[in-house]
């Protein structure tokens, strides 16, 4: 792929972002994001969000109410006209073609870049994602993405969220603060990447801080055309479940005798979860996903 240089670009063009509209900007991780990058106060942030939404939005951000519920596109391709990023933050439960709908009206407006609601496994290790049954629909948006031919598409690397996920049942990183007790899975020493809700957001307001183009061939310093169409990778930091044990018996002031501690074979939890999802049992999806990231070596270090 040729390189691109600002010098090079027509008269007009802007060599940075300025503007950012985000999907899902009053959701659980899109509040962090949209107030990191009103934070940068390089950008204008605007919320595309439905006519009957009630979440309550960042102070500073533009709102677009939008019906997309439809196969009619007009309204959100108006919406996002002018735009040149689009962040796509929603929850596993949207409707499955709705960021499909996003993504190919992203094209229509002439969006630069699309972030397109993938936050997490490494998208380019492509045995952990089929492991994880996030292929199938990782690969689809970014192939649409591709054909269309308008926007790069830019994905954040990042693993499971830290707050979500360790406080969130023991299908995710064993814990059950309620009961009192916590699953070893195997000998809870595989160490894996997780990161908080606020590093993410940091890491993408900074990533759109960057110019978008190197100015000439002397310019190496990074622009955000460096990253097109590729996963970008953070880490908050990098522990094992028995160094978030550690922790947590810190924190809580307690000991191994105040906890009920089982051990389960990662592999095995993988298994039940994964066969339990293909017989129609989605309550087992979390407990699947999860656990495939424990195998040593399961390529949960980014």
């Amino acid at each position: 792929m040729a390189i691109s240089y600002a010098r090079d670009q027509p008269q007009g063009f802007t060599n940075r972002i300025e503007k950012v509209a985000i999907v899902g900007a009053g959701g659980q991780f899109g509040k962090y994001l949209t107030e990191a990058l009103l934070k940068t106060g390089k950008h204008t942030v605007t919320a595309i969000t439905r006519a009957n939404s009630t979440n309550s939005l960042p102070e500073g951000v533009r709102i677009e109410r939008v019906d997309y519920s439809g196969d009619d596109l007009d309204a959100l391709v108006d919406a996002l006209r002018g735009q040149q990023v689009l962040i796509v933050t929603m929850a596993v439960t949207a409707p499955r073609d709705t960021v499909s709908k996003l993504v190919r009206a992203a094209a229509k407006a002439d969006v630069t870049y699309v972030m397109p609601n993938w936050f997490g496994h490494d998208a380019a290790n492509r045995k952990l994602c089929d492991d994880s049954m996030l292929s199938p629909s990782g690969e689809a948006i970014h192939a649409e993405i591709e054909n269309l031919g308008v926007s790069a598409n830019i994905r954040l690397v990042c693993n499971f969220w830290y707050e979500s996920s360790l406080g969130g049942g023991p299908d995710r990183f064993g814990f059950d603060f309620t009961k009192r007790s916590f699953i070893m899975f195997d000998e809870g020493n595989v160490p894996f990447n997780v990161s908080t809700w606020a590093q993410c957001a940091r890491a993408v307001a900074n990533l759109f801080s960057l110019k978008q183009l190197p100015e000439d061939e002397s310019d190496k310093s990074p622009t955000l055309s460096r990253f097109s169409s590729r996963p970008v990778y953070i880490s908050s930091f990098r522990l094992s479940q028995m160094e978030m044990f550690e922790t947590v018996k810190r924190v809580t002031r307690t000991s191994d005798d105040d906890w009920a501690i089982t051990h389960e074979s990662s592999e095995e939890r993988w298994k039940d979860g994964f066969a339990a999802v293909m017989e129609g049992d989605f309550g087992q999806f979390t407990k699947m996903l999860y656990s495939r990231m424990y195998f040593p070596n399961g390529r949960g270090r980014l």
